[in-house]
């Protein structure tokens, strides 16, 4: 019992050629081993596998690159006080100050304020709409009315070309601002809570005047004002 060959570790059954046949060596060792490197290597198959489809949603264990922030709008500027309660001495409590600051490029700061109609199921017109707008200058430290838009339209010097006939209870305001010949204004007249489709009433700052003045249909000449409405009038169909 003490010399055991390597036949003797595996007997044979009776009747039994060989108990496995598949093993070529005849030793119980190389069985043994060629039986523990299979189920190896089905093991490590197995664990790869697994480990892979773990990676998947993991990103194998590394962390998922961050996602660029959305760039932040910058801020808008809070409206000066004495802006404000100008702007409320001339159109009331109900005022929002939609522009300030050098809107002429003319070296003195002004500011354009209305009385804006709110979104409501019954005006749901696009765009900006008023009751009432001006624009105002600060001179030698005091606030001055400059440019008017109630009914109609006017300035220092009276009625401006194009204001319609019958007196207006709407406008739709847009407005837009040149680096180089400042701010321009876009009126166009309102019938009830009607678009009318009309052509707006241009107004843009002349440096030769010196005041808002509005323009020819083609946008790029300037029109005098009227000191009378019959004849600064315009008819709105």
């Amino acid at each position: 019992m003490d010399n055991l060959t390597e036949i003797d570790c595996c007997p044979a059954h009776a009747n039994v050629r060989s108990a496995l046949p598949s093993v070529t060596s005849g030793s119980c060792n190389g069985w043994w081993r060629h039986r523990r490197s299979g189920s190896s290597r089905a093991y490590l198959i197995l664990a790869v596998g697994i480990f892979s489809v773990a990676c998947l949603p993991a990103g194998c264990g590394q962390d998922a690159q961050p996602q660029p922030a959305a760039e932040a709008k910058p801020a808008t500027p809070a409206v000066p006080e004495d802006v404000q309660d100008a702007a409320d001495a001339l159109l009331g409590k109900e005022t929002t100050v939609l522009l300030f600051g050098d809107l002429a490029k003319s070296g003195k700061q002004q500011f354009l304020a209305a009385n804006v109609v709110p979104k409501t199921p019954k005006n749901n017109l696009p765009g900006t709409i008023v009751t009432r707008a001006v624009l105002v200058e600060n001179n030698d430290g005091k606030w001055m009315e400059i440019l008017r838009c109630d009914e109609h339209l006017k300035n220092e010097k009276g009625f401006m070309p194009g204001t319609p006939i019958g007196g207006v209870t709407g406008w739709r305001l847009a407005f837009e601002q040149d680096p180089e010949k400042g701010l321009a204004l876009y009126f166009t007249p309102l019938k009830g809570a009607v678009d009318t489709h009309t052509l707006p009433i241009g107004i843009r700052w002349n440096p030769e005047t010196k005041r808002y003045q509005s323009l020819d249909r083609s946008y790029e000449h300037f029109l005098t004002e009227s000191p009378t409405l019959n004849t600064a009038r315009s008819t709105l169909r």
